[in-house]
């Protein structure tokens, strides 16, 4: 059995789905240069990306090379692989737009120091530029034949719907991009996700057939939820890790709110703790789970490490608004984006700006204008026994009134009636 580190870290992680044969004995016999890569469809990767950015946070932490290629040439083509439909082509301007943006993302996992085994980041647009479509159909597509092509399940899966030439030839143009790292870097290991098992092997192929020299592969199983839905999107679509898509709050309450079945398979696959420590934070949530302590380790990592600690005492902070007491200074410094992921779902109605301008009585406030309360006496009732606040702050008084300085962010105001019910009142 091999003593190899990396290959029994992914096991253990459950980031191990395929290899092949070989890959082992390379790993023990020398550094090797290993690259995963990155579709520039978007100007943001999110978590689901995160998988293969984990093989290459591995794969560096076990002394071997990283290279993160992003795709400006595969981006112009379009990857078919898990898709039932052609994908929208991109403009130049675009891909380079997005391929900037996933640089600096990836610059925030990887360790580029100009060591031995520093990362790197390469576009496969720098060596396709220059290439004819004679040359390359000559050069690289006499090596593969059609039948082998069509057997690959990206292809497979398609005949019935349909797939253009442009889409067909995407894993000759992704296994060339193996050929050339292969060639120029010495790169030997490919890795991705389960999905990618088709382009990865066309890559070593091409290796094996046009210079006979040694190539691995490695691929991740496609992460999905205990109920077998697909992972890495809320209610609102994809998560993102940047902030200006996914919010560092709610990217934090993502995580936070994992459940109980997804968290130990999560929490393995995306943090770097060691596994003694990951074993002895499981033992301690199966001892009580109502704590939620690998909820709150697995958002806790990942808000730091995908945005700042900064970011995640924020995030942490605006979590408690609506649930603890004296927090009224800190609703108020709450940006309008951060105010608007903590109210997502409590109770609302809507006020015009122009009655709040002019004042409101706070009787009528609560049940005439905002529905708070049934009725005035209600409303009444409650203040004289302290159970109302508005912005966190008691109502001491049943005479007083409420106006445009209420507003937080100039939009909203936050009523509270006993100790549970919450209400927003958004005006405009």
């Amino acid at each position: 059995m091999s003593n190899n580190a990396l290959i029994e870290e992914l096991k253990w992680r459950n980031l191990l789905h395929d290899s092949t044969p070989g890959v082992e004995d390379q790993l023990d016999k020398e550094m090797t240069i290993g690259y995963v890569g990155f579709d520039p469809t978007a100007d943001s990767l999110h978590i689901g990306n995160m998988v293969p950015i984990m093989l290459l946070v591995h794969l560096q932490r076990a002394g071997h090379k990283p290279i993160a290629l992003v795709g400006g040439a595969t981006g112009m083509v379009g990857d078919p692989s898990g898709k039932t439909q052609e994908r929208q082509l991109l403009s130049i301007a675009d891909i380079n737009h997005n391929l900037d943006c996933q640089k600096k993302q990836l610059e925030k996992f990887l360790r580029f120091d100009n060591s031995e085994n520093s990362a790197e980041i390469v576009n496969n647009y720098d060596w396709f530029k220059d290439w004819g479509f004679l040359d390359f159909i000559r050069e690289v597509g006499k090596h593969i034949s059609v039948n082998y092509m069509m057997a690959k399940d990206s292809v497979k899966n398609r005949l019935e719907t349909g797939m253009s030439f442009t889409e067909f030839t995407y894993q000759l143009i992704q296994g060339y991009d193996y050929v050339h790292l292969n060639q120029t870097k010495g790169v030997k290991l490919q890795m991705g996700g389960s999905d990618q098992w088709g382009n990865i092997t066309t890559g070593t192929e091409l290796i094996r057939r046009m210079h006979g020299g040694d190539a691995f592969a490695i691929t991740a199983p496609l992460v999905k939820k205990a109920d077998g839905t697909k992972f890495g999107k809320s209610e609102g679509g994809n998560v993102w890790l940047d902030s200006a898509k996914t919010s560092p709050y709610k990217f934090y309450q993502f995580w936070l709110n994992t459940s109980d079945e997804d968290v130990e398979n999560f929490i393995k696959i995306y943090s770097l703790k060691t596994k003694e420590e990951l074993d002895s934070l499981i033992t301690e949530h199966k001892q009580d789970p109502g704590r939620r302590i690998l909820q709150h380790a697995i958002a806790d990592e990942l808000t730091a490490r995908v945005h700042s600690e900064e970011d995640l005492n924020k995030a942490k902070d605006a979590s408690s608004v609506l649930f603890a007491n004296n927090t009224a200074e800190l609703l108020k410094t709450l940006d309008l984006e951060t105010l608007e992921s903590i109210f997502e779902g409590v109770p609302n109605s809507d006020l015009p700006l122009s009655e709040l301008e002019a004042g409101i009585p706070m009787l009528e406030f609560l049940a005439d204008k905002t529905g708070v309360f049934p009725s005035r006496g209600e409303a009444r009732k409650m203040i004289q026994g302290g159970g109302v606040s508005i912005n966190k702050e008691k109502v001491e008084s049943d005479a007083g009134t409420v106006d445009a300085s209420f507003l937080l962010q100039n939009k909203y105001i936050l009523v509270q009636k006993g100790k549970k019910n919450r209400h927003v009142v958004q005006v405009g």
